[in-house]
């Protein structure tokens, strides 16, 4: 079997660049919680997407197990429109609504998916039987889930956290089971955050 763990980055202070965002000190200390939980877990490699706050959200644990960051620019976060949408909410709905529908400039719910999905068939070809960590953003992340699992929707990624983790188990490229590790730590305030 090959575990995944999925974990939407920590919170970043929202700026429209997306590649070099980084965590906000919030997310520093989030992050840190983060490495804590995943110190249980055996982890034998950590994958991230390209984009800052994903990177450090994931740094922790992998200066403890003494390993580099492999970079996938397959599973950084879907991009919605080439320019910044007035409204946010109507614009998830919408190509959450209509999965083949894109923004200007955007990418659609397929078209997302299937490049994310495509990343994390290669992380399991790659490292099939390990435990891995994949740093990775909110929307293409309920993405690649709901490929193999529709129940995985706009619903679920509403409830999303930041930062969240969930473990999928896989046999082969089969996915087995959905784990959810995150723990919201007392000191946090629960603040709902819904940027990509």
């Amino acid at each position: 079997m090959t575990q995944l763990y999925l974990v939407r980055h920590a919170h970043s202070e929202y700026t429209p660049e997306e590649l070099t965002r980084p965590l906000s000190e919030k997310g520093m200390v989030e992050a840190e919680h983060v490495t804590e939980l995943l110190k249980k877990e055996k982890i034998d490699a950590v994958c991230s997407s390209p984009y800052k706050r994903a990177v450090e959200t994931v740094e922790g644990i992998a200066h403890y197990i003494d390993q580099e960051i492999n970079i996938y620019e397959e599973i950084r976060e879907r991009t919605l429109s080439s320019k910044p949408v007035q409204n946010f909410d109507e614009a998830i709905s919408l190509v959450w609504e209509d999965p083949a529908f894109s923004l200007e400039g955007g990418e659609s719910n397929l078209t997302a998916q299937k490049r994310g999905v495509q990343g994390i068939f290669k992380i399991i070809e790659e490292y099939n039987g390990k435990n891995v960590v994949i740093g990775t953003h909110g929307n293409i992340m309920v993405l690649i889930m709901s490929y193999f699992d529709p129940q995985y929707d706009i619903r679920f990624w509403r409830r999303l956290e930041m930062p969240d983790v969930y473990c999928l188990t896989f046999d082969d490229k089969n996915l087995k089971s959905v784990n959810r590790i995150w723990t919201q730590p007392a000191e946090f305030a629960p603040e709902k955050d819904r940027s990509l």
